[in-house]
């Protein structure tokens, strides 16, 4: 389905599944693609954050369950002193990538070791670079992006095409 990401201010882009189909102006791509699907943004497109902390955060780091906030907080643990199990760390990775997502961060830098952990990111549809520098959105490209709003707040991030984070 052809989307089109209209924010505000600068280019909007047009998204064919997984890919960039085009950037430009919002007239011009609805008057090319009328029958896209169109989500309208606060802010501007960015191609998005790369966190250069992900094995740190994803791995070592424990993001406490809501059902877990009166024993252990909201916040994530960073020197956890508590056993964790795959289960306990595939769902610690599962909330760590969320909260990557809302700030709009669409690939992390460094090896993931630990296979939940790694399969979680994997399923995220965040990349894993090796360095901390994306490429420019290009026509061809993979639609991985995030609009962020006049203050620097997140509102959407997109990975694979697919709207996986979006404020409310």
């Amino acid at each position: 389905m052809l989307t089109i990401h209209a924010p505000e201010a600068g280019d909007s882009v047009l998204v064919d599944g997984a890919v960039v189909a085009a950037l430009g102006p919002y007239e011009e791509l609805a008057a090319a693609y009328p029958a896209a699907r169109v989500r309208r943004w606060p802010g501007e497109v960015s191609p998005g954050l790369v966190d250069t902390s992900g094995p740190e955060l994803l791995e070592r780091a424990y993001h406490p369950d809501p059902r877990e906030a009166d024993a252990l907080g909201t916040e994530p643990i960073l020197s956890p002193s508590f056993p964790i199990d795959d289960v306990r760390r595939g769902g610690s990775a599962r909330r760590g990538v969320q909260r990557l997502l809302a700030r709009g961060v669409v690939a992390v830098v460094g090896e993931l070791r630990v296979r939940v952990v790694a399969e979680a990111v994997r399923r995220s549809g965040l990349a894993v670079v090796p360095t901390p520098v994306l490429p420019p959105l290009t026509v061809g490209g993979p639609a991985r992006f995030a609009i962020f709003d006049t203050d620097g707040v997140c509102v959407a991030t997109v990975v694979g095409g697919r709207l996986v984070y979006r404020a409310r």
